[in-house]
């Protein structure tokens, strides 16, 4: 089966990349990034590693500036995903997507779309972006914020770091932090 790309009709521009793997004895191989799977994506220009363990909680952050690409080739993470850009016919909708070693998917996340994801399994991500790293571009919304309406399936009280526990309510977030 060749890597196939579908919109993520929950969410406008979003994207899920449907990896074709190539597997024996020894592991496995897949293509993770082709520039042209993505229509109008501008090009990713750095690309990061984070290792989690179990129940580490990443996110949710948003970037005014930067689109996301992720993938994980190892363990297991659940992806969530809440639209926070008003001119979007998907405002205000969020979606959970699982990904990991027995879902081997991409996920095209476009700027102005807050994301974060619980390692279910100690977990490997590996991402690309497309803008180099600008810590002024760095925004947060609190994971556990009802109004989101993001079922992270969480077992456990997630551990998050410092920063992402003081992420604000969606409600407290200033006019000038928000996607336009």
């Amino acid at each position: 089966m060749p890597v196939t790309v579908e919109p993520l009709q929950q969410i406008q521009g979003v994207h899920l990349v449907h990896f074709q793997k190539f597997g024996d004895g020894r592991g496995y191989f897949y293509e993770s990034y082709r520039r042209e799977w993505i229509p109008g994506a501008r090009e990713m220009v750095q690309g990061n590693c984070s290792f989690s363990q179990a129940g580490v909680l990443r996110g949710l952050h948003y970037h005014l500036k930067q689109a996301d690409l992720w993938g994980v080739p190892v363990g297991r993470a659940r992806a969530a995903l809440y639209d926070f850009r008003p001119s979007s016919r998907t405002f205000r909708a969020s979606h959970v997507v699982d990904m990991g070693a027995q879902a081997a998917i991409g996920l095209y996340i476009p700027k102005g779309v807050a994301h974060g994801f619980l390692a279910v399994e100690d977990c490997y991500m590996t991402y690309m972006v497309d803008e180099y790293y600008d810590g002024t571009d760095e925004y947060g919304v609190r994971w556990d914020d009802a109004t989101l309406g993001i079922d992270w399936g969480a077992k456990q009280p997630p551990v998050l770091s410092p920063r992402d526990a003081a992420n604000p309510l969606l409600e407290l977030i200033a006019p000038e932090r928000r996607p336009r």
